[in-house]
Protein backbone atom coordinates (compact mmCIF):
# COMPACT_ATOMS: atom_id res chain seq x y z
CA UNK A 1 0.00 0.00 0.00
CA UNK A 2 1.12 3.45 -1.20
CA UNK A 3 1.39 6.88 1.26
CA UNK A 4 -2.25 8.07 -0.80
CA UNK A 5 -3.78 4.54 0.45
CA UNK A 6 -3.99 2.97 -3.39
CA UNK A 7 -1.93 0.13 -3.90
CA UNK A 8 0.67 -0.22 -6.44
CA UNK A 9 -0.29 -2.61 -9.20
CA UNK A 10 3.23 -3.40 -10.19
CA UNK A 11 4.21 -4.84 -6.50
CA UNK A 12 1.10 -6.29 -6.31
CA UNK A 13 1.28 -7.79 -9.40
CA UNK A 14 4.77 -9.22 -8.92
CA UNK A 15 3.74 -10.77 -5.19
CA UNK A 16 0.65 -12.49 -6.38
CA UNK A 17 2.75 -13.95 -9.48
CA UNK A 18 5.03 -15.44 -6.90
CA UNK A 19 2.63 -16.39 -4.40
CA UNK A 20 0.95 -18.22 -7.24
CA UNK A 21 3.66 -20.17 -8.72
CA UNK A 22 4.87 -20.99 -5.32
CA UNK A 23 4.01 -25.26 -4.93
CA UNK A 24 1.41 -26.45 -2.35
CA UNK A 25 1.53 -29.52 -0.26
CA UNK A 26 0.85 -31.58 -3.00
CA UNK A 27 3.22 -30.54 -5.36
CA UNK A 28 3.11 -28.18 -8.38
CA UNK A 29 0.35 -27.30 -10.09
CA UNK A 30 -0.63 -28.18 -13.77
CA UNK A 31 -2.89 -25.83 -14.86
CA UNK A 32 -2.97 -27.32 -18.28
CA UNK A 33 -4.36 -30.63 -17.34
CA UNK A 34 -2.81 -33.87 -17.83
CA UNK A 35 -0.32 -33.69 -20.36
CA UNK A 36 0.34 -30.41 -20.47
CA UNK A 37 3.06 -27.97 -20.33
CA UNK A 38 3.18 -25.04 -17.56
CA UNK A 39 2.25 -21.96 -18.25
CA UNK A 40 2.84 -18.17 -16.83
CA UNK A 41 -0.07 -16.22 -15.88
CA UNK A 42 0.28 -12.44 -16.95
CA UNK A 43 -2.00 -10.17 -15.32
CA UNK A 44 -3.99 -7.86 -17.96
CA UNK A 45 -2.27 -4.77 -16.51
CA UNK A 46 1.29 -6.01 -17.01
CA UNK A 47 0.70 -7.58 -20.46
CA UNK A 48 -0.92 -3.21 -21.40
CA UNK A 49 2.84 -2.24 -19.63
CA UNK A 50 4.78 -4.32 -22.07
CA UNK A 51 3.14 -3.34 -25.24
CA UNK A 52 3.17 0.05 -24.14
CA UNK A 53 7.07 -0.28 -23.75
CA UNK A 54 7.03 -1.53 -27.32
CA UNK A 55 5.35 0.97 -28.82
CA UNK A 56 7.45 3.53 -27.18
CA UNK A 57 10.49 1.91 -28.83
CA UNK A 58 9.63 1.95 -31.89
CA UNK A 59 8.64 6.08 -31.88
CA UNK A 60 11.99 7.39 -29.78
CA UNK A 61 12.85 9.50 -32.88
CA UNK A 62 9.79 11.54 -33.00
CA UNK A 63 9.98 14.16 -30.91
CA UNK A 64 7.15 16.41 -30.06
CA UNK A 65 7.30 20.02 -31.53
CA UNK A 66 8.04 23.02 -29.52
CA UNK A 67 6.70 26.53 -30.52
CA UNK A 68 8.76 29.55 -29.89
CA UNK A 69 6.67 32.43 -29.12
CA UNK A 70 4.92 34.72 -26.19
CA UNK A 71 1.57 34.73 -25.73
CA UNK A 72 -0.27 37.57 -27.51
CA UNK A 73 -1.07 39.76 -24.56
CA UNK A 74 2.83 39.35 -23.40
CA UNK A 75 3.83 40.40 -27.11
CA UNK A 76 1.25 43.23 -26.77
CA UNK A 77 3.21 44.78 -24.52
CA UNK A 78 6.56 44.76 -25.77
CA UNK A 79 7.73 48.58 -26.74
CA UNK A 80 8.10 48.26 -31.05
CA UNK A 81 12.20 48.55 -32.11
CA UNK A 82 13.38 50.96 -32.76
CA UNK A 83 13.00 53.08 -36.58
CA UNK A 84 16.46 53.44 -38.36
CA UNK A 85 17.69 56.76 -39.68
CA UNK A 86 16.03 57.03 -43.38
CA UNK A 87 19.19 56.02 -45.69
CA UNK A 88 19.60 57.04 -49.61
CA UNK A 89 17.65 54.87 -51.82
CA UNK A 90 19.73 52.33 -53.09
CA UNK A 91 19.82 51.91 -56.55
CA UNK A 92 17.69 50.33 -59.02
CA UNK A 93 18.62 46.85 -60.05
CA UNK A 94 17.75 46.19 -63.72
CA UNK A 95 14.52 43.72 -63.90
CA UNK A 96 15.28 40.40 -65.03
CA UNK A 97 13.28 39.73 -67.63
CA UNK A 98 10.78 36.91 -66.89
CA UNK A 99 11.39 33.52 -68.94
CA UNK A 100 8.43 31.33 -69.72
CA UNK A 101 8.38 28.40 -71.86
CA UNK A 102 5.37 27.12 -72.98
CA UNK A 103 4.52 24.05 -74.42
CA UNK A 104 1.62 23.38 -76.75
CA UNK A 105 -1.88 22.56 -75.94
CA UNK A 106 -2.05 18.96 -76.21
CA UNK A 107 -5.61 17.63 -77.18
CA UNK A 108 -7.49 16.70 -73.73
CA UNK A 109 -3.62 18.34 -71.51
CA UNK A 110 -3.76 21.75 -70.26
CA UNK A 111 -0.84 23.82 -70.69
CA UNK A 112 2.47 23.76 -69.16
CA UNK A 113 5.40 25.86 -68.57
CA UNK A 114 8.94 25.83 -67.52
CA UNK A 115 10.99 28.06 -66.53
CA UNK A 116 15.01 28.41 -66.67
CA UNK A 117 15.68 28.33 -69.86
CA UNK A 118 17.10 30.89 -71.82
CA UNK A 119 15.77 32.64 -74.84
CA UNK A 120 18.12 34.50 -77.62
CA UNK A 121 18.49 38.50 -76.82
CA UNK A 122 16.76 40.84 -78.40
CA UNK A 123 13.30 38.75 -78.20
CA UNK A 124 10.66 40.03 -76.22
CA UNK A 125 9.66 38.18 -73.31
CA UNK A 126 6.45 36.21 -73.72
CA UNK A 127 3.15 36.82 -71.33
CA UNK A 128 2.57 34.48 -68.23
CA UNK A 129 1.59 31.33 -68.51
CA UNK A 130 -1.65 30.90 -67.39
CA UNK A 131 -2.36 28.90 -63.68
CA UNK A 132 -3.07 25.01 -63.40
CA UNK A 133 -6.75 23.81 -63.10
CA UNK A 134 -7.55 23.17 -59.71
CA UNK A 135 -7.33 19.21 -58.32
CA UNK A 136 -11.66 19.09 -58.53
CA UNK A 137 -11.33 20.35 -62.21
CA UNK A 138 -11.73 17.26 -64.83
CA UNK A 139 -8.64 16.65 -66.79
CA UNK A 140 -8.73 17.90 -70.45
CA UNK A 141 -11.85 20.54 -69.49
CA UNK A 142 -11.20 24.05 -70.72
CA UNK A 143 -9.31 26.42 -68.53
CA UNK A 144 -11.54 29.51 -67.51
CA UNK A 145 -8.67 32.08 -68.17
CA UNK A 146 -6.99 32.68 -71.40
CA UNK A 147 -3.94 30.53 -72.64
CA UNK A 148 -1.23 32.34 -74.76
CA UNK A 149 0.75 29.45 -76.71
CA UNK A 150 3.90 30.86 -78.04
CA UNK A 151 5.74 28.97 -80.30
CA UNK A 152 8.89 29.90 -82.79
CA UNK A 153 8.23 29.64 -86.51
CA UNK A 154 11.82 30.03 -87.22
CA UNK A 155 12.28 25.71 -87.07
CA UNK A 156 14.59 25.87 -84.05
CA UNK A 157 16.42 29.29 -85.15
CA UNK A 158 16.32 32.47 -83.08
CA UNK A 159 12.44 34.89 -83.35
CA UNK A 160 13.62 38.15 -85.09
CA UNK A 161 13.21 40.95 -83.02
CA UNK A 162 10.70 43.47 -83.17
CA UNK A 163 10.99 45.60 -86.02
CA UNK A 164 10.93 49.50 -85.17
CA UNK A 165 7.88 51.03 -86.87
CA UNK A 166 9.53 54.09 -88.09
CA UNK A 167 12.07 51.33 -89.98
CA UNK A 168 9.22 49.79 -91.39
CA UNK A 169 7.42 53.11 -92.43
CA UNK A 170 10.81 53.87 -94.31
CA UNK A 171 10.81 50.38 -95.93
CA UNK A 172 7.28 51.22 -97.24
CA UNK A 173 8.51 54.99 -98.61
CA UNK A 174 9.20 55.38 -102.37
CA UNK A 175 12.64 56.33 -103.32
CA UNK A 176 13.75 59.65 -103.08
CA UNK A 177 13.11 61.43 -105.85
CA UNK A 178 15.84 62.26 -108.29
CA UNK A 179 16.09 66.34 -109.24
CA UNK A 180 18.68 66.11 -111.82
CA UNK A 181 20.28 63.57 -113.85
CA UNK A 182 23.18 61.31 -113.30
CA UNK A 183 26.10 59.28 -115.03
CA UNK A 184 25.24 55.82 -116.02
CA UNK A 185 27.99 55.74 -118.87
CA UNK A 186 31.35 58.63 -118.04
CA UNK A 187 32.75 60.43 -120.97
CA UNK A 188 35.46 57.78 -121.24
CA UNK A 189 32.94 55.13 -121.93
CA UNK A 190 32.95 53.32 -118.39
CA UNK A 191 30.27 52.22 -116.53
CA UNK A 192 28.97 54.24 -113.49
CA UNK A 193 26.91 52.46 -110.47
CA UNK A 194 25.51 54.69 -108.60
CA UNK A 195 21.71 54.82 -110.59
CA UNK A 196 21.47 51.22 -108.51
CA UNK A 197 20.64 53.20 -105.73
CA UNK A 198 17.29 54.65 -107.09
CA UNK A 199 15.97 51.37 -108.24
CA UNK A 200 13.30 48.93 -106.66
CA UNK A 201 12.51 45.45 -107.17
CA UNK A 202 9.43 45.42 -109.30
CA UNK A 203 8.98 44.89 -112.96
CA UNK A 204 6.83 46.97 -114.21
CA UNK A 205 9.30 49.43 -115.63
CA UNK A 206 9.64 51.08 -119.19
CA UNK A 207 12.75 52.71 -120.81
CA UNK A 208 12.97 55.35 -123.45
CA UNK A 209 16.33 56.12 -125.02
CA UNK A 210 17.52 58.89 -127.44
CA UNK A 211 19.35 59.09 -130.57
CA UNK A 212 20.44 62.19 -132.61
CA UNK A 213 22.68 64.23 -134.33
CA UNK A 214 24.38 67.52 -132.27
CA UNK A 215 21.99 70.04 -131.39
CA UNK A 216 18.65 68.94 -132.43
CA UNK A 217 17.59 69.38 -129.26
CA UNK A 218 17.25 65.64 -127.81
CA UNK A 219 18.05 66.93 -123.88
CA UNK A 220 15.29 69.22 -123.92
CA UNK A 221 13.24 66.75 -125.22
CA UNK A 222 14.18 63.99 -122.59
CA UNK A 223 13.69 66.81 -120.03
CA UNK A 224 10.12 67.90 -121.37
CA UNK A 225 9.38 63.65 -121.59
CA UNK A 226 10.29 63.00 -118.09
CA UNK A 227 9.54 66.18 -115.19
CA UNK A 228 9.99 69.44 -116.72
CA UNK A 229 7.61 71.73 -118.72
CA UNK A 230 8.23 74.13 -121.32
CA UNK A 231 7.23 77.04 -118.82
CA UNK A 232 10.48 76.00 -116.80
CA UNK A 233 14.12 77.69 -116.82
CA UNK A 234 15.99 75.64 -119.07
CA UNK A 235 18.74 75.71 -116.38
CA UNK A 236 16.37 74.10 -114.00
CA UNK A 237 15.77 70.95 -116.53
CA UNK A 238 16.85 67.17 -115.01
CA UNK A 239 18.54 67.22 -118.35
CA UNK A 240 21.15 69.67 -118.92
CA UNK A 241 19.95 71.64 -122.17
CA UNK A 242 23.14 73.00 -124.70
CA UNK A 243 23.66 76.68 -123.47
CA UNK A 244 23.95 79.88 -125.55
CA UNK A 245 28.03 79.88 -124.93
CA UNK A 246 28.25 76.00 -125.74
CA UNK A 247 26.23 76.88 -129.03
CA UNK A 248 28.49 79.73 -129.64
CA UNK A 249 31.94 77.27 -128.97
CA UNK A 250 29.83 74.95 -131.74
CA UNK A 251 30.71 72.42 -128.82
CA UNK A 252 28.15 69.58 -127.36
CA UNK A 253 26.68 69.55 -123.86
CA UNK A 254 26.03 65.69 -123.12
CA UNK A 255 28.75 63.46 -122.84
CA UNK A 256 28.43 59.75 -122.78
CA UNK A 257 25.02 58.62 -120.84
CA UNK A 258 23.10 60.12 -118.75
CA UNK A 259 20.17 58.43 -116.22
CA UNK A 260 16.89 59.83 -114.71
CA UNK A 261 14.08 57.66 -113.30
CA UNK A 262 10.62 58.92 -112.62
CA UNK A 263 8.12 58.93 -109.65
CA UNK A 264 6.01 56.61 -112.38
CA UNK A 265 9.34 54.29 -112.66
CA UNK A 266 9.96 54.89 -116.23
CA UNK A 267 13.67 55.76 -117.42
CA UNK A 268 15.25 57.87 -119.25
CA UNK A 269 18.40 57.48 -121.20
CA UNK A 270 19.80 60.40 -122.76
CA UNK A 271 23.39 60.37 -124.99
CA UNK A 272 26.24 62.54 -126.30
CA UNK A 273 25.27 63.41 -130.17
CA UNK A 274 25.94 61.11 -132.57
CA UNK A 275 28.64 61.17 -135.40
CA UNK A 276 29.75 64.63 -133.26
CA UNK A 277 31.71 66.97 -134.93
CA UNK A 278 32.89 68.23 -131.92
CA UNK A 279 34.02 65.53 -130.01
CA UNK A 280 36.35 64.98 -132.99
CA UNK A 281 37.52 68.25 -132.97
CA UNK A 282 38.43 67.80 -129.21
CA UNK A 283 40.13 64.28 -129.77
CA UNK A 284 42.23 66.02 -132.43
CA UNK A 285 43.06 69.66 -131.13
CA UNK A 286 43.75 68.41 -127.46
CA UNK A 287 45.88 65.32 -128.95
CA UNK A 288 43.91 62.88 -126.67
CA UNK A 289 45.52 59.92 -126.43
CA UNK A 290 42.99 56.96 -128.64
CA UNK A 291 42.77 53.25 -127.47
CA UNK A 292 45.21 50.91 -129.25
CA UNK A 293 42.51 49.96 -131.04
CA UNK A 294 41.88 52.86 -132.98
CA UNK A 295 44.16 54.34 -135.17
CA UNK A 296 42.35 57.65 -136.45
CA UNK A 297 40.18 59.77 -134.68
CA UNK A 298 37.52 59.51 -136.56
CA UNK A 299 37.13 55.83 -136.18
CA UNK A 300 36.74 56.40 -132.50
CA UNK A 301 33.78 58.88 -132.79
CA UNK A 302 32.27 56.71 -135.02
CA UNK A 303 32.93 53.53 -133.04
CA UNK A 304 31.30 55.50 -130.05
CA UNK A 305 28.03 56.32 -131.68
CA UNK A 306 27.55 52.52 -132.86
CA UNK A 307 28.65 51.17 -129.86
CA UNK A 308 25.44 53.74 -127.64
CA UNK A 309 23.17 52.91 -130.53
CA UNK A 310 23.63 49.26 -130.29
CA UNK A 311 23.36 49.58 -126.53
CA UNK A 312 19.99 51.45 -126.61
CA UNK A 313 18.59 48.62 -128.81
CA UNK A 314 19.58 46.12 -126.53
CA UNK A 315 18.36 47.49 -123.63
CA UNK A 316 15.40 49.69 -124.28
CA UNK A 317 11.68 49.69 -124.92
CA UNK A 318 11.37 52.82 -127.09
CA UNK A 319 14.40 54.47 -128.81
CA UNK A 320 13.77 57.70 -130.14
CA UNK A 321 15.47 59.37 -133.03
CA UNK A 322 15.44 63.29 -132.77
CA UNK A 323 16.36 65.48 -135.92
CA UNK A 324 15.84 68.93 -136.95
CA UNK A 325 15.15 68.85 -139.86
CA UNK A 326 13.90 66.28 -143.09
CA UNK A 327 16.16 64.68 -143.90
CA UNK A 328 19.83 63.05 -143.33
CA UNK A 329 20.57 59.80 -145.19
CA UNK A 330 23.45 59.08 -143.42
CA UNK A 331 21.57 58.76 -139.89
CA UNK A 332 19.44 56.31 -141.90
CA UNK A 333 22.56 54.28 -142.84
CA UNK A 334 23.81 54.96 -139.37
CA UNK A 335 21.13 53.17 -137.99
CA UNK A 336 21.12 50.40 -139.98
CA UNK A 337 24.69 49.44 -138.90
CA UNK A 338 23.97 50.09 -135.38
CA UNK A 339 21.35 46.99 -135.82
CA UNK A 340 23.33 44.58 -137.52
CA UNK A 341 26.40 45.26 -134.99
CA UNK A 342 23.98 44.49 -132.10
CA UNK A 343 24.48 42.60 -129.55
CA UNK A 344 21.95 38.93 -129.70
CA UNK A 345 19.48 38.52 -127.00
CA UNK A 346 20.57 36.38 -124.74
CA UNK A 347 18.78 32.69 -125.38
CA UNK A 348 17.24 30.55 -122.73
CA UNK A 349 19.77 27.62 -121.95
CA UNK A 350 17.21 24.87 -122.70
CA UNK A 351 16.68 25.79 -126.38
CA UNK A 352 18.69 23.55 -128.63
CA UNK A 353 21.14 25.36 -130.81
CA UNK A 354 18.95 24.03 -134.07
CA UNK A 355 16.30 26.56 -133.14
CA UNK A 356 18.29 29.16 -133.49
CA UNK A 357 18.30 29.04 -137.49
CA UNK A 358 15.65 31.73 -137.54
CA UNK A 359 16.78 34.89 -135.20
CA UNK A 360 14.09 36.99 -135.87
CA UNK A 361 11.47 35.27 -133.99
CA UNK A 362 14.14 35.36 -130.64
CA UNK A 363 15.83 38.27 -131.25
CA UNK A 364 14.64 41.53 -129.71
CA UNK A 365 13.92 45.06 -131.46
CA UNK A 366 12.77 47.98 -129.72
CA UNK A 367 10.38 50.69 -130.97
CA UNK A 368 11.57 53.33 -133.12
CA UNK A 369 10.04 56.63 -132.58
CA UNK A 370 11.02 59.35 -135.32
CA UNK A 371 10.43 62.93 -133.57
CA UNK A 372 11.39 65.91 -136.11
CA UNK A 373 11.88 68.39 -133.93
CA UNK A 374 12.12 72.14 -135.03
CA UNK A 375 9.15 71.30 -137.52
CA UNK A 376 8.22 74.60 -139.51
CA UNK A 377 4.56 75.43 -140.66
CA UNK A 378 4.55 73.83 -144.04
CA UNK A 379 5.33 70.76 -142.56
CA UNK A 380 2.32 70.12 -140.96
CA UNK A 381 0.23 69.65 -144.08
CA UNK A 382 -1.41 66.83 -145.06
CA UNK A 383 0.68 66.60 -148.61
CA UNK A 384 3.81 66.89 -147.10
CA UNK A 385 3.19 64.73 -144.12
CA UNK A 386 2.25 61.76 -146.65
CA UNK A 387 5.97 62.11 -148.26
CA UNK A 388 7.80 62.14 -144.50
CA UNK A 389 5.97 58.45 -144.09
CA UNK A 390 6.29 57.43 -147.30
CA UNK A 391 9.99 57.91 -147.08
CA UNK A 392 10.91 56.89 -143.73
CA UNK A 393 9.13 53.65 -144.98
CA UNK A 394 11.29 53.14 -147.88
CA UNK A 395 14.95 54.04 -146.36
CA UNK A 396 13.25 51.22 -143.29
CA UNK A 397 11.91 48.77 -145.41
CA UNK A 398 14.73 46.12 -144.60
CA UNK A 399 15.09 47.02 -141.00
CA UNK A 400 13.77 44.89 -137.82
CA UNK A 401 13.73 47.44 -135.70
CA UNK A 402 9.80 48.57 -134.77
CA UNK A 403 9.40 51.60 -136.62
CA UNK A 404 5.63 50.93 -137.73
CA UNK A 405 2.52 49.13 -136.09
CA UNK A 406 0.99 45.76 -137.48
CA UNK A 407 -0.60 45.59 -140.14
CA UNK A 408 -4.29 46.49 -140.67
CA UNK A 409 -6.40 44.61 -143.58
CA UNK A 410 -7.91 46.75 -145.57
CA UNK A 411 -10.16 45.50 -148.80
CA UNK A 412 -7.90 47.39 -151.66
CA UNK A 413 -4.35 46.48 -149.94
CA UNK A 414 -2.78 45.88 -145.96
CA UNK A 415 -1.21 48.77 -145.17
CA UNK A 416 0.43 50.12 -141.66
CA UNK A 417 -0.94 51.46 -138.57
CA UNK A 418 1.59 53.24 -136.70
CA UNK A 419 2.30 52.78 -132.34
CA UNK A 420 2.75 55.98 -132.23
CA UNK A 421 0.29 58.06 -134.28
CA UNK A 422 -0.62 61.56 -134.75
CA UNK A 423 -4.15 60.91 -136.14
CA UNK A 424 -4.97 58.91 -133.50
CA UNK A 425 -3.91 61.60 -131.12
CA UNK A 426 -6.59 64.14 -132.98
CA UNK A 427 -3.52 66.31 -134.16
CA UNK A 428 -5.51 66.47 -137.29
CA UNK A 429 -9.02 66.08 -137.10
CA UNK A 430 -9.98 67.06 -140.44
CA UNK A 431 -8.32 63.62 -141.93
CA UNK A 432 -9.37 60.65 -141.83
CA UNK A 433 -7.62 56.92 -140.29
CA UNK A 434 -6.82 55.32 -143.36
CA UNK A 435 -5.24 58.62 -144.90
CA UNK A 436 -2.02 57.23 -145.11
CA UNK A 437 -1.27 53.94 -146.85
CA UNK A 438 1.75 52.89 -144.45
CA UNK A 439 2.07 55.23 -141.30
CA UNK A 440 5.23 55.16 -139.05
CA UNK A 441 6.56 56.12 -136.04
CA UNK A 442 6.97 59.92 -136.66
CA UNK A 443 5.54 62.98 -135.00
CA UNK A 444 6.18 66.43 -135.39
CA UNK A 445 7.08 68.98 -132.80
CA UNK A 446 7.23 73.00 -133.56
CA UNK A 447 9.75 75.23 -132.73
CA UNK A 448 9.55 76.22 -128.60
CA UNK A 449 10.31 80.03 -129.29
CA UNK A 450 7.51 80.10 -131.65
CA UNK A 451 4.87 80.49 -128.53
CA UNK A 452 6.36 83.42 -128.21
CA UNK A 453 5.63 84.77 -131.70
CA UNK A 454 1.98 83.30 -131.09
CA UNK A 455 1.36 85.33 -128.28
CA UNK A 456 1.41 88.79 -130.30
CA UNK A 457 0.50 87.56 -133.51
CA UNK A 458 0.21 90.22 -136.60
CA UNK A 459 -2.70 92.19 -136.14
CA UNK A 460 -4.88 93.17 -139.85
CA UNK A 461 -4.48 96.46 -141.08
CA UNK A 462 -6.17 99.41 -140.91
CA UNK A 463 -8.88 98.72 -143.43
CA UNK A 464 -10.00 95.60 -142.28
CA UNK A 465 -12.64 94.75 -140.62
CA UNK A 466 -12.17 95.02 -136.79
CA UNK A 467 -13.57 91.19 -136.35
CA UNK A 468 -10.34 89.60 -137.80
CA UNK A 469 -8.01 91.97 -135.75
CA UNK A 470 -9.23 89.83 -132.54
CA UNK A 471 -8.78 86.82 -133.88
CA UNK A 472 -5.23 85.34 -133.29
CA UNK A 473 -2.43 84.73 -135.99
CA UNK A 474 -3.10 81.22 -137.46
CA UNK A 475 -0.04 78.94 -136.48
CA UNK A 476 -1.21 75.92 -138.90
CA UNK A 477 -0.65 72.91 -135.68
CA UNK A 478 -1.45 73.00 -132.76
CA UNK A 479 0.69 74.77 -129.34
CA UNK A 480 3.65 73.60 -128.30
CA UNK A 481 2.30 72.85 -125.08
CA UNK A 482 -0.47 70.77 -126.50
CA UNK A 483 2.25 68.81 -128.96
CA UNK A 484 4.67 67.44 -126.37
CA UNK A 485 1.84 66.61 -123.86
CA UNK A 486 0.26 64.40 -126.51
CA UNK A 487 4.00 62.80 -127.53
CA UNK A 488 4.41 62.34 -123.61
CA UNK A 489 0.88 60.38 -123.67
CA UNK A 490 2.03 58.55 -126.52
CA UNK A 491 5.54 57.19 -125.51
CA UNK A 492 4.01 56.52 -122.35
CA UNK A 493 1.59 54.35 -123.51
CA UNK A 494 3.48 52.34 -125.53
CA UNK A 495 3.97 48.04 -125.49
CA UNK A 496 6.60 47.37 -123.01
CA UNK A 497 8.26 43.68 -124.86
CA UNK A 498 10.17 41.26 -122.92
CA UNK A 499 13.76 42.73 -123.16
CA UNK A 500 15.38 39.19 -122.30
CA UNK A 501 14.25 35.33 -122.10
CA UNK A 502 13.03 36.19 -118.40
CA UNK A 503 11.13 38.97 -116.93
CA UNK A 504 13.46 41.37 -114.88
CA UNK A 505 13.08 44.20 -112.42
CA UNK A 506 14.63 47.51 -112.35
CA UNK A 507 17.89 46.09 -110.78
CA UNK A 508 17.74 43.18 -112.74
CA UNK A 509 17.38 45.20 -115.61
CA UNK A 510 20.49 47.48 -114.39
CA UNK A 511 22.65 44.45 -113.94
CA UNK A 512 21.71 43.38 -117.43
CA UNK A 513 22.68 46.53 -119.00
CA UNK A 514 26.13 46.59 -117.54
CA UNK A 515 26.41 43.36 -118.87
CA UNK A 516 25.40 44.17 -122.60
CA UNK A 517 27.91 47.40 -122.36
CA UNK A 518 30.66 45.33 -121.17
CA UNK A 519 29.60 43.29 -124.04
CA UNK A 520 29.48 45.66 -126.33
CA UNK A 521 32.84 47.18 -125.63
CA UNK A 522 34.59 43.88 -126.29
CA UNK A 523 32.11 43.32 -129.52
CA UNK A 524 33.96 41.01 -132.44
CA UNK A 525 31.43 42.18 -134.54
CA UNK A 526 32.29 46.55 -134.10
CA UNK A 527 36.07 45.09 -134.18
CA UNK A 528 35.80 43.90 -137.21
CA UNK A 529 34.10 46.69 -138.79
CA UNK A 530 36.40 49.42 -137.16
CA UNK A 531 39.25 47.36 -139.36
CA UNK A 532 37.27 47.69 -142.18
CA UNK A 533 36.97 51.33 -141.70
CA UNK A 534 40.63 51.85 -141.50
Amino acid sequence: MSESGHSQPGLYGIERRRRWKEPGPGGPQNLSGPGGRERDYIAPWERERRDGSEETGASVMQKTPIILSKPPAERSKQPPPPTPAPAAPPAPAPLEKPIVLMKPREEGKGPTASTGASTPEGTAPPPPAAPAPPKGEKEGQRPTQPVYQIQNRGMGTAAPAAMDPVVGQAKLLPPERMKHSIKLVDDQMNWCDSAIEYLLDQTDVLVVGVLGLQGTGKSMVMSLLSANTPEEDQRAYVFRAQSAEMKERGGNQTSGIDFFITQERIVFLDTQPILSPSILDHLINNDRKLPPEYNLPHTYVEMQSLQIAAFLFTVCHVVIVVQDWFTDLSLYRFLQTAEMVKPSTPSPSHESSSSSGSDEGTEYYPHLVFLQNKARREDFCPRKLRQMHLMIDQLMAHSHLRYKGEGVQSPQTPRYRGTLSMLQCNVFPGLPPDFLDSEVNLFLVPFMDSEAESENPPRAGPGSSPLFSLLPGYRGHPSFQSLVSKLRSQVMSMARPQLSHTILTEKNWFHYAARIWDGVRKSSALAEYSRLLA
